[in-house]
């Protein structure tokens, strides 16, 4: 079973904090799928407070989208993890990811194929030990 995090403000809908913004393209539609295709646990995960936390959670809930946590691990608070420093999840979606948020069609898609963790840095990581092949200044930034 897959966990994932998802951020509201800029992912599920534009950026217009404090009020809510307008639904991004499918993105609704793409949870939900997720939750119904693959049983994902998604746990809500914004910087939102008090009222605008409350009016997030019910602007997701009026469009069918439940969510199994809110800024937390588990659905009720729990005495050993009060205010949580890390979320144990398998994914976060968010669109202060590097590189920015993906269409949300191609989100699913990673999603569905397991594709969803193939860094562009993996090169990097495969030859980090390697000492670098000289083509100098300009050769490695065109990849020459």
């Amino acid at each position: 079973m897959l966990t994932i995090a998802v951020d509201f403000d800029g992912t599920i809908v534009t950026h217009e904090y404090p009020r809510i913004g307008r639904e991004i393209p499918f993105a609704i539609d793409t949870l939900k799928k997720l939750q119904n295709d693959f049983q994902t646990i998604l746990i809500l995960w914004t910087v939102r407070e008090g009222r605008e936390l409350d009016e997030a959670i019910e602007y997701c809930r009026s469009k069918g989208l439940e969510f199994y946590a809110v800024n937390s691990n588990y659905p009720e608070p729990n005495e050993r993890e009060m205010e949580p420093r890390k979320l144990k999840v398998d994914l976060f979606i968010d669109d202060r990811n590097l590189g920015g948020l993906p269409d949300w069609g191609v989100i699913y898609q990673m999603i569905a194929s397991g594709k969803y963790f193939e860094p562009a840095s993996a090169d990097i990581h495969n030859n980090y030990n390697q000492p670098p092949k000289k083509k100098g200044f300009f050769g490695n930034l065109l990849g020459k």
